[in-house]
């Protein structure tokens, strides 16, 4: 009895020990298997070492690249936009100056009273009578008299600080003083008297407003610049 019941505990022990055995590898088996979505390096013909997820590196490149190129998007956008203001400001004072100055041919001159009785002003207009754009220059050069062969001097507080630029059918307008209006001054008649431009030697003969035509004193005439309007203290003297 003693014998068999010994025999029967090392067949038990032998028993147990394999099973251990074998669940021991088992184990060893399933932690060494690769889980699923893991990521595994795989050496690649050209000697670069790849990721064998693709998912998740394409992902990662395409996500990349996306920012890479909308950021070099952004920053050409505003540089483009900054520099295309500049360029703008910069055409625009190109374009005034290459603007051609205006001739007596694009222009058509006419003068009319301002205020009531005495008259002691008249206001030119210079109309653009062309089909493009004109530079107007300085001051009308005028001469009332035959027997004063001088231009009528200009007030420098009126002369504007942007250059007028006329486009086909605007007007400018220069005041223009013809005397103080007082008896005693010397005043003579004068229908009709010469417009030059500036930049144009061409004489414009000017019909002077009224009937009777306008009193001018040669020694009190004044003239103001171009203007696009008439402006209350510059264009006042």
């Amino acid at each position: 009895m003693n014998t068999l019941h010994r025999t029967a505990l090392l067949a038990a022990a032998g028993t147990a020990l394999v099973l251990s055995l074998t669940a021991c590898q088992g184990d060893g088996d399933a932690n060494s298997a690769p889980t699923s979505g893991s990521s595994v390096n795989v050496q690649s013909p050209s000697g670069k070492a790849t990721d064998a997820s693709g998912t998740t590196g394409s992902a990662n490149s395409t996500g990349s690249e996306r920012t890479s190129g909308s950021t070099g998007s952004n920053s050409g956008g505003g540089s483009t936009k900054a520099s295309g203001s500049s360029g703008s400001a910069s055409s625009g004072e190109q374009a005034s100056a290459s603007t051609p100055v205006c001739t007596a041919g694009d222009v058509r001159i006419t003068a009319a009273t301002q205020d009531g009785p005495p008259y002691t002003h008249i206001v030119l207009t210079a109309k653009n009578t062309s089909r493009h754009s004109c530079r107007l220059t300085g001051f009308p050069h005028i001469q009332f008299l035959e027997s004063h062969k001088q231009d009528v001097p200009a007030v420098a507080k009126s002369k504007p600080e942007a250059p007028v630029v006329l486009a086909a059918g605007d007007p400018a307008y220069a005041l223009v003083k013809l005397s103080d209006g007082g008896r005693e001054e010397n005043n003579e008649p004068v229908t009709a008297f010469s417009v030059m431009l500036a930049g144009d030697p061409t004489v414009i003969a000017v019909t002077a407003p009224g009937s009777e035509g306008i009193a001018v004193d040669p020694a009190k005439a004044l003239t103001g610049y171009w203007t696009p309007e008439l402006r209350n203290g510059a264009d006042d003297f």
